[in-house]
């Protein structure tokens, strides 16, 4: 069974900084994409960075210049380094993981349980 856990939320005032960790846990063979979604209250769930297996890279437009996401493939980890936050980025930030569990499986979507992220004025 494979878990997904993050660590990291808290409550920062605006223009302060916060590092997301998300580490994958369970019988894993391979990790493709790992990334972190986001969910204000009232919105929809969206997309705020991912990093494949590769190491290429994609960041929504409201994050780009602020976030940075990276990963360690020994630790099964993922990060996702957040500078110059505003209150905008208050949400619910969700670690997301494209993982397989043998060399002949084929890869699955697991989430973590969420991290609240919250930014003051």
């Amino acid at each position: 069974q494979v878990q997904l856990v993050e660590s990291g939320g808290g409550l920062v005032q605006a223009g302060g900084s916060l590092r997301l960790s998300c580490a994958a846990s369970g019988t894993i063979f391979g990790i493709n994409t790992m990334g972190w979604y986001r969910q204000a209250p009232g919105k929809e769930r969206e997309l705020a960075a991912y990093i494949t297996r590769g190491g290429n890279t994609a960041f929504a437009d409201s994050v780009k210049g602020r976030f940075t996401i990276s990963r360690d493939s020994a630790k099964n980890t993922v990060y996702l380094q957040m500078n110059s936050l505003e209150p905008e980025d208050t949400a619910v930030y969700y670690c997301y993981a494209e993982i397989s569990y043998d060399i002949t499986a084929r890869y699955l979507d697991y989430w973590g349980q969420g991290t609240q992220v919250t930014v003051s004025s």
